[in-house]
């Protein structure tokens, strides 16, 4: 849900030739930082960057089904808050763009 928002929210703010360039950069940006390209060190910067972002627990959602544990309340709880911030971004530039109140 975090990602659809996302999408929804850059669709109404930018221009139709800027929106390709800005959604590579932002999907590479958040592979990067979620560890989709390599595995997350258990401490450190990267890993404290990365347990706040939706697209880590994404990644670590995918390891459940090869046997890793559940995912945490923390987990849950990060794609909430992000999944209610990007929405309402959403909601506002949907609201800018086509002229509704």
């Amino acid at each position: 849900m975090p990602f659809a928002a996302l999408g929804i929210t850059i669709g109404h703010l930018l221009t139709p030739d800027s929106i390709g360039p800005a959604m590579g950069g932002g999907v590479a940006l958040l592979a990067f930082l979620g560890g989709t390209w390599f595995p997350i060190p258990t401490h450190g910067f990267l890993y404290d960057v990365g347990q706040l972002l939706p697209s880590y627990w994404l990644v670590q959602a995918s390891h459940v089904a090869l046997g890793a544990h559940p995912r945490p309340t923390k987990a849950w709880v990060v794609i909430a808050v992000w999944t209610v911030v990007l929405a309402s971004l959403a909601r506002r530039a949907y609201r800018r763009d086509t002229g509704r109140v």
